[in-house]
């Protein structure tokens, strides 16, 4: 495995492999790879000759009182499982290749990215899509795979790509979860021992939604009432969201759509947020 930080290094890279004819997949993280990670980097590798994984925290999709500087980091560890995964080369820019200075440019998505995380985090999908843009322009791939946990990133990133004529295709990789129902998540390594135990309310509440409309429940708001009580028996959550959502356009829904019906949350325990969705 090669690893690399110069941007320039990486274009020429992944242009030498393309001049072979290879299919470059790649999968962009941020880091503190986990069994989640992996999973997408498999996927990638089944649509492709040469694998490239970056690792950038991105400091753009971060807002002033966000947990930027606690991010965990261990690029050691993810070196070493990017080489077992068959990584055939990691790009670990630094924030000052990939925003120089005079950089002022930002790329953002309009109503896909409003609502649910969007309205939580202000500039959060601006500064996901600026990085993502840049991130693909180097590396010129033809599949990138991103997770399902994070499905509004999906949608805005997917409108992204169209919309920007880039020549890539988005591969949507499903939630990894711990054996409790836990989403996979970078940021699990903050909660505490109480927190951790309470944390599989998120997807308990996704459950018990999904049984009621399996079982004939049409009714949005006894939907999400019962999801609701579901994260209410944890006594260190604290709600951030609870919606239904159309799950192609993230419009919000006054009623459920056979097939389409988007359950996201979003929940915090401490300061540490945990998302999670269902399609019902």
């Amino acid at each position: 495995m090669i690893q690399l930080v110069d941007s320039g290094a990486v274009r020429q890279w992944c242009e030498a492999r393309r001049a072979e004819g290879q299919r470059i997949g790649f999968v962009p993280t941020m880091g503190a790879l986990h069994a989640g990670h992996l999973s997408l980097m498999r996927i990638a590798a089944q649509h492709a000759d040469a694998l490239v994984v970056s690792i950038f925290v991105n400091p753009l999709q971060f807002g002033p009182s966000e947990d930027l500087a606690r991010y965990p980091r261990d690029l050691p560890g993810d070196g070493a499982k990017c080489a077992e995964a068959g990584v055939a080369l990691l790009y670990c820019p630094t924030a000052e290749q990939l925003y120089p200075p005079g950089f002022q440019t930002r790329v953002e998505v309009a109503s896909l990215a409003r609502g649910l995380c969007g309205e939580r985090r202000p500039g959060h999908f601006s500064g996901v899509c600026t990085v993502v843009a840049k991130l693909l322009n180097v590396v010129g791939p033809c599949v990138a795979v991103f997770g399902a946990k994070d499905y509004q990133q999906l949608q805005v990133i997917r409108r992204m790509v169209v919309d920007l004529d880039q020549p890539v295709q988005i591969v949507s990789g499903p939630i990894v979860r711990e054996a409790d129902g836990v989403a996979m998540s970078s940021r699990n390594a903050h909660l505490t021992a109480a927190e951790r135990q309470q944390a599989p309310c998120l997807h308990a509440a996704l459950q018990q939604a999904r049984a009621l409309v399996a079982a004939g429940e049409r009714d949005p708001e006894r939907v999400l009432a019962s999801a609701r009580a579901a994260i209410e028996r944890a006594p260190l959550a604290r709600l951030d969201y609870l919606e239904l959502r159309d799950a192609q356009t993230l419009a919000p829904l006054t009623e459920l759509l056979p097939g389409g019906t988007l359950l996201a949350l979003a929940v915090y325990f401490g300061a540490t947020r945990l998302i999670d969705n269902a399609v019902l």
